[in-house]
């Protein structure tokens, strides 16, 4: 995530983050709980791994679920945005795995770009890219830091929202589904467009992970424009 797209998650986006997220996005737990068994299987269960988390500010949801599925799993978690990498370190805590957790402030940049990672997981990060360049460098940057065959997870929304004005209608029907007033439905729908630029359709995600040096992506999760996929670094070619 760049320095602009983490200017959005400030203290006031942070504090209301964790009951936000699981109202925008039905399934939020499940989506970070199958990524999690995603990783599992494609590892093999019990076995030792290095995860990056990249985005990781916010619940911290993945990596709690990850790290109480595979109990020799060590991550190193960076976000650029202060309040919400607080509030990571807050859950990571409290669910008792800090110690198994290394946080970087900062943008993925700042961590070793040597293949020194057996998976990575970005979620929620990808929308909030202006422009398929920086989406295509993030995803690249993810790649040169696995180790050949590593798997990837990879969440966000897909599909241009403008096009898909049932999907819209559905998703502010969801805000008041649980409680909001019309007025604070359209509010919520504003704060989600702000600044949000969602790839094309799944056929633009995998040609980014394509380019990326990626291979193989499998969705295994889908909720209004959210989809979540597995794919694979591209092996060495021997």
């Amino acid at each position: 995530m760049t320095q602009d797209s983490a200017a959005k998650f400030d203290a006031a986006r942070a504090g209301e983050y964790a009951r936000q997220s699981r109202i925008a996005l039905a399934g939020y737990d499940a989506c970070h709980e199958l990524s999690a068994c995603m990783l599992s299987a494609a590892l093999g269960e019990g076995k030792p791994a290095r995860v990056l988390v990249v985005g990781a500010g916010g619940t911290a949801g993945e990596i709690i679920a990850c790290a109480t599925l595979e109990p020799h799993w060590t991550f190193v978690a960076v976000d650029p945005s202060q309040p919400m990498l607080e509030l990571a370190r807050e859950s990571i805590t409290g669910a008792g795995v800090a110690n198994r957790v290394e946080t970087v402030l900062g943008a993925l940049a700042d961590v070793d770009a040597s293949p020194t990672f057996d998976a990575a997981i970005m979620i929620g990060v990808l929308h909030h890219l202006p422009g398929d360049e920086a989406k295509h460098d993030i995803l690249a940057q993810i790649a040169m830091r696995l180790i050949p065959g590593a798997p990837l997870v990879v969440a966000g929304n897909y599909r241009a929202y403008a096009s898909q004005p049932l999907l819209m209608a559905a998703w502010a029907t969801r805000w008041r589904m649980n409680g909001a007033e019309p007025q604070e439905c359209q509010s919520k729908m504003n704060k989600i467009l702000q600044g949000a630029e969602p790839p094309a359709s799944e056929d633009a995600v995998f040609a980014l992970l394509s380019g990326a040096g990626f291979e193989a992506p499998i969705r295994f999760f889908s909720s209004l424009f959210w989809g979540a996929w597995l794919a694979r670094r591209v092996p060495e070619v021997k």
